[in-house]
């Protein structure tokens, strides 16, 4: 028998809910790892003989990280740091900065991916469990996929992350996914497709997501009116995409103490 209170066992509406949830940035922070991987593969692109990154670096690259859209664009954003642009330019203005920089520099976006993924590939070759050890789960979220799981709540993990990465660093928490619970890299769709396929017109659907981007193309689509979208304040975005989200009606603002709570909390 449950010996929980009515108050904290799962209703049936919400057991008959799916929860789609990204990974990086919603229940896993990465910063770390991107920031070793582009600071690796820029030392390659610029050939720097002192490999050692000024102290001041990585914090501002985790504060900037949410302008990024495409992997390629990091070693770029370390470049312009280096270079002297500020955090609030880049912040307004970062995709013709990125531009700018590609063109003066003489770089194309295939090469620099090249370098970013050569650069993981060999690490997670050579050191796979160091590479993991990179990333950690943000405060709570651990215990309140153990508890969704505990009460039959549906969720499912939809993330640009590899799927293999995904499963074991969730299996290190005791965490097994089964299958057709992960849609990583390898699926090579579009999240709003995947929303679709999992049959979100036929069944209420919640999506946890931290880019303001891939949640107004979700919102876009005419037969997904019925997913309630969450932006994840704590991920990888600014103050002024939670603004802009704060004035979309389809999206709402989701802090951690919220996501960890019981969903019927959930504003």
């Amino acid at each position: 028998m449950d010996d929980r209170t009515g108050q904290d066992r799962p209703d049936k509406l919400e057991t008959s809910l799916l929860l789609a949830l990204d990974f990086d940035g919603v229940v896993c922070n990465g910063l770390a790892e991107y920031f070793q991987t582009a600071w690796k593969a820029y030392c390659q692109i610029v050939d720097l003989s002192h490999r050692t990154p000024p102290d001041d670096l990585a914090p501002s690259f985790y504060r900037l990280r949410p302008v990024i859209e495409t992997g390629w664009e990091m070693p770029v954003l370390l470049h312009a740091r280096l270079h002297g642009v500020g955090e609030g330019e880049i912040l307004e203005n970062w995709h013709d900065i990125c531009q700018k920089f590609v063109q003066r520099e003489g770089w194309s976006a295939a090469r620099l991916a090249e370098a970013v993924d050569g650069t993981r590939d060999l690490w997670i070759d050579r050191d796979l469990e160091g590479w993991l050890t990179l990333h950690e789960f943000y405060p709570g979220t651990i215990d309140r996929l153990r508890r969704w799981q505990s009460d039959g709540i549906s969720w499912v993990v939809i993330t640009t992350k590899e799927g293999r990465f995904v499963r074991s660093l969730l299996q290190r928490e005791g965490i097994t996914l089964s299958e057709g619970q992960l849609f990583g890299k390898e699926v090579k769709r579009p999240k709003h497709q995947i929303l679709r396929e999992l049959g979100a017109a036929r069944r209420p659907v919640v999506f946890v997501e931290d880019r303001l981007k891939t949640l107004e193309s979700v919102a876009s689509q005419p037969d997904l009116t019925s997913v309630r979208l969450y932006l994840a304040d704590w991920g990888y975005n600014t103050e002024s995409m939670r603004q802009t989200a704060r004035e979309i009606d389809r999206i709402q603002l989701l802090s951690l103490p919220q996501f960890c709570e019981d969903l019927s909390n959930w504003s």
